[in-house]
């Protein structure tokens, strides 16, 4: 088993080919079904990933993952410009949750995001998980898209990210299977 001191020593990297298994073994361990598994192969394969990040223990071993996907903000007013996605999902093996392997893929994966040109991320969580990592509830209600609540919250990487709200956004097709 993982412990906390071992999720430091996790080797953070982007999917493969090679990696396809490995995730949907995860994913469907990680969720009650087998939708999220299928939300991230579709996601995949329609091009909609923004990015995406496994860990890997000392021994190579896939044990999380990390999925973003493009969020389209509607083509009028200031936030058309905005670089918009959505963190969905995020998956650690059941055995080794809450060991600080979620943390660490997703405070990695959000630098790489940032340097990559992503000014707002949206995610749909546990309201009491996602704050530690700066998403807020509050700034998510200036998005108008599907989702509201203090499940939806966001997080600005840019200055642009925040000034150029209120927008309104649209999900990767494969997300309406959710709603």
């Amino acid at each position: 088993m993982t412990t906390a001191a071992e999720a430091s020593n996790l080797t953070i990297r982007d999917v493969t080919s090679k990696d396809e298994a490995a995730v949907r073994d995860l994913l469907t361990a990680a969720f009650p079904s087998d939708m999220e598994a299928r939300l991230v192969h579709t996601l995949r394969h329609c091009g909609a990933l923004v990015l995406e990040q496994v860990a890997e223990d000392g021994e190579g071993r896939v044990v999380g993952h990390v999925a973003y996907s493009r969020v389209t903000p509607a083509a009028i007013g200031p936030g058309h410009s905005v670089h918009v996605s959505c963190l969905a999902p995020v998956s650690v093996w059941p055995d080794m949750q809450k060991t600080g392997i979620g943390s660490v893929l997703i405070e990695s994966s959000l630098e790489k995001l940032k340097a990559q040109g992503e000014d707002l991320v949206l995610v749909l969580g546990p309201p009491t998980y996602y704050p530690r990592f700066g998403f807020d509830a509050a700034l998510a209600r200036k998005v108008q898209g599907p989702y509201a609540g203090d499940a939806f919250m966001a997080l600005a990487l840019t200055d642009a990210g925040e000034r150029n709200l209120p927008i309104e956004v649209a999900f990767a097709t494969p997300f309406e299977e959710f709603e």
